[in-house]
């Protein structure tokens, strides 16, 4: 019964370190752009790798 008397307190502090992180991430701009990843590898640029693996192989 007197580990309770821990682990609450121990909750707690872990509460407050995870809320202090989120707002963190929220102040330094981590969910200003959720769209753009998602896209980037739609729109990314396959000619440099087909001309790096064209040089390669020998003919």
């Amino acid at each position: 019964m007197d580990v309770i008397y821990w682990l609450i307190p121990l909750s707690i502090a872990i509460l407050i370190l995870a809320i202090a992180i989120f707002f963190w991430a929220v102040k330094s701009g981590q969910f200003q752009d959720l769209d753009s990843p998602a896209v980037d590898i739609l729109l990314d640029d396959d000619s440099n790798l087909i001309s790096k693996e064209h040089k390669k192989s020998p003919q």
